[in-house]
């Protein structure tokens, strides 16, 4: 592993001093790079297994810094060598939330999902966890949520022995009930394991999984693990007021990242999923 950290760190121009193991690697593995000049992080992965994750995600990371006031690490690099894929981001220390960060990230993120676009989608594919995300370009909210985003899922879902009875008919409520709203430049994968609190107190996003999509998915990614508190969402509705109906539909957009989940780590999920199914199937 060493010989592999060198060639990362001569392919900088800076050289190797150590490597160390990082926590919160559930996708890929972390490493932190400390060469004689600076600290890096290092993100490593099959390539064969993930093509282009690196790049979908550089990609991510460089549009949150572009269309947010949010602290987004810089990208160094994303390369391939000897079977495996590499990214190098700049390395953020860590610090402690100052008096308003809840309120600073609520209106940060309202700042974010007002980046809008004329489609839903994006011009690349990228991510959500190890699975492959596709964003086509799509007109309405509703088609894009239900077909292009629990629909693959439920696919792969069945593919690894997993039925749900009734989904056509999930699918028609749901596309009855997703809101029409402009599409907004989310996350897509906002759980409290994706942002950190750099040294000056205010919030930082990494591991994204980007899109232009409908804004509520973040907000109910957000309340699926907890890690929130009620004063970002206060926040942020105050800054981009949301639809009056917007709880109602949490669960309706927490489904995706259960699916995920379900695909990912297995039947623990099921349940979960399925309660959800059949809520929505006997909406009144």
């Amino acid at each position: 592993m060493q010989v592999l950290f060198e060639e990362i760190c001569n392919s900088i121009n800076e050289s190797f001093k150590k490597f160390t193991p990082l926590s919160g690697g559930d996708s890929n593995a972390v490493f932190l790079l400390e060469t004689t000049s600076k600290k890096r992080v290092v993100k490593l992965n099959n390539s064969s297994k993930f093509p282009t994750m690196f790049e979908a995600e550089a990609k991510g990371l460089q549009l949150l810094k572009n269309k947010s006031n949010f602290v987004v690490p810089k990208v160094l690099q994303f390369r391939e060598v000897n079977h495996y894929a590499y990214l190098i981001l700049e390395h953020i220390e860590q610090g402690k939330p100052k008096v308003n960060f809840s309120a600073e990230f609520g209106k940060k993120l309202a700042e974010l999902h007002q980046n809008s676009s004329t489609l839903f989608g994006l011009n690349h594919s990228n991510y959500i966890g190890l699975l492959p995300q596709k964003n086509p370009r799509i007109l309405k909210a509703n088609d894009f949520y239900v077909h292009h985003r629990l629909a693959p899922q439920f696919d792969l879902a069945r593919k690894q022995g997993f039925e749900f009875k009734n989904l056509e008919q999930f699918y028609q409520t749901a596309m009855e009930i997703v809101p029409d709203e402009p599409p907004s430049l989310i996350h897509g994968d906002l759980w409290s394991g994706n942002f950190m609190i750099c040294q000056n107190g205010t919030p930082v996003l990494i591991d994204p999984a980007v899109a232009y999509a409908p804004r509520e998915m973040d907000l109910a990614m957000m309340q699926l693990f907890g890690g929130f508190d009620e004063q970002v969402f206060e926040s942020y509705h105050q800054h981009f007021p949301l639809d009056e109906n917007w709880k109602s539909r949490v669960e309706l957009f927490q489904l995706y990242y259960l699916l995920v989940h379900l695909n990912l780590f297995g039947k623990s999920y099921f349940n979960s999923v399925n309660s959800i199914i059949q809520k929505y199937i006997y909406l009144d």
